[in-house]
């Protein structure tokens, strides 16, 4: 087994990559390693001969992340143009983890195929299969036929939905295998109505979420269990947005952290923010929260690494 600057490779390597200009948060430490791979083979080889006692985390696009300031330990493998394909016919839309999701959803409606629910989730197809994304009463569980992976030691392996136990924002894919594809069932549609209901979508996102500032997305899961579906009767008692305004915790601050003023479930890097004033204000609003209403908010965005020393 060998460390990772000994492992014969085709793809790239840096030691000490900083990770704040590959989250959408822009703030985190470095990785002690990124390894970018060319294709599925480069990965499992290299997993393969990699020292099992070195942690690796799959990190897409950062689009649901606080990396913290002093970086992450270990290997950080980051999926690129070898993982991008997106290939649509009778019926299935097969993606690379590294397709983004609207990419997914465009391409997919220009064939034909009704994946729209997809077109406003931010990142890519790996982070939606691990986290069952979803938006507008879909989810990736309601179409997911399989994905591929590759194991901690290499393998190659199939999931069904059945083997990530997918549910509201979660699976569960073990720590340190990487999703390099995933394989969906989509209906057929008329490529001119599904790119009019995209763009109603988009509107409505645009409209109620800040789209224009550094956020991850929605920062707490819904304690309803379940996402928007964007209906007119859909109730928002139990969503996080309405616990967090609830609280009056709409715009609140630390540092350079923000809850968002056009939509309180947004934490935004408003002025410069550090990883620990981001989650810190999270976890102020976790707190208040519960005071307000005994109701415990679980994150949604993920938070890897270790503080700044």
């Amino acid at each position: 087994m060998a460390t990772p600057d000994r492992i014969e490779i085709h793809g790239t390597l840096t030691a000490g990559k900083p990770l704040a200009d590959l989250t959408w948060l822009r703030v985190g430490g470095p990785a002690q390693w990124l390894f970018q791979p060319a294709d599925a083979d480069d990965l499992r080889q290299f997993l393969v001969r990699l020292d099992p006692e070195i942690p690796v985390f799959p990190i897409g696009v950062g689009s649901n992340l606080i990396v913290r300031d002093g970086g992450l330990r270990g290997v950080v493998i980051r999926l690129g143009r070898g993982f991008n394909g997106i290939d649509c016919g009778a019926g299935e839309v097969t993606a690379g983890a590294a397709a983004l999701d609207a990419h997914v959803a465009r391409k997919a409606a220009a064939a034909g195929f009704d994946l729209t629910f997809l077109r406003t989730i931010p990142g890519a197809i790996g982070g939606a299969v691990r986290m069952n994304a979803g938006c507008y009463g879909s989810y990736v569980a309601d179409h997911l036929i399989e994905a591929e992976a590759v194991t901690r030691e290499g393998e190659a392996v199939r999931l069904s939905p059945q083997d990530l136990k997918l549910r509201y924002r979660a699976s569960d894919l073990p720590a340190g295998w990487v999703i390099t594809s995933a394989r969906f069932r989509a209906e057929p549609g008329e490529p001119e109505v599904l790119a009019a209901r995209m763009e109603d979508q988009l509107a409505r996102r645009d409209a109620t979420q800040p789209v224009r500032d550094r956020s991850a997305g929605s920062t707490f899961r819904n304690p309803a269990g379940f996402s928007s579906t964007g209906q007119v009767n859909d109730n928002h008692e139990l969503k996080a947005w309405k616990l967090i305004d609830d609280a009056g915790l709409r715009g609140a601050w630390l540092g350079g952290a923000q809850m968002s003023e056009k939509h309180p479930n947004f934490l935004i890097n408003a002025r410069n923010a550090t990883a620990a004033e981001l989650e810190g204000l999270g976890e102020e609003v976790r707190k208040k929260v519960y005071r307000n209403c005994g109701i415990e908010l679980e994150w949604e965005i993920m938070r890897v690494g270790e503080p700044a020393p």
